[in-house]
């Protein structure tokens, strides 16, 4: 293994150990059931590592208009209302469910927008808006938890917001 192979390696261990860090335990509550954050936290960790997230506003309009989405996380504190429009427009259309976030930085520390120091905390967390997950990767009791959370939702249409 060359030296850039193993700094890498050792990169990509430091940042799942932040994910995990990152998102709490994955261990449901004392009730026997994952909150929606949580379980929403578990979700996007699981897309992360299969590579079917899509970040941003540009990739996140392209995965929803394609009809490649399966879920949209939007943070609540989006600094262009042009850009909330949109993708409550594009979900609305297209029947996908959305879900809110409070915190742009948190959903982009959530995401992997950031870099891992040696303590395994987030430092230079990017903002990010809107998440697509286009692969849940496999299915989990976070993924059942979240499937759940929008059945109690339904009669409200497809825009929830997340409640801790």
């Amino acid at each position: 293994m060359s030296d850039t192979e193993r700094d890498d390696t050792m990169e990509n261990d430091a940042a799942e150990e932040g994910a995990v860090a990152a998102t709490g335990s994955a261990v449901p509550s004392a009730g026997g059931k994952m909150d929606t954050t949580t379980a929403l936290q578990e979700v996007l960790k699981g897309a992360l590592i299969y590579d079917g997230l899509a970040r941003g506003i540009h990739e996140c309009a392209k995965a929803l208009d394609k009809r490649q989405a399966m879920l949209c996380v939007l943070a609540k504190n989006c600094d262009e209302p042009m850009y909330v429009k949109l993708v409550e427009a594009l979900c609305k259309e297209h029947s996908i469910n959305l879900i809110r976030v409070d915190d742009n930085k948190k959903l982009g520390e959530w995401v992997g927008l950031c870099k891992i120091d040696k303590e395994g905390k987030p430092r230079k967390v990017v903002r990010c808006s809107c998440v697509v997950v286009k692969d849940y990767g496999k299915e989990t009791t976070a993924h059942e938890t979240l499937k759940q959370y929008f059945k109690t939702q339904k009669g409200g249409g497809s825009t929830n917001d997340d409640e801790d």
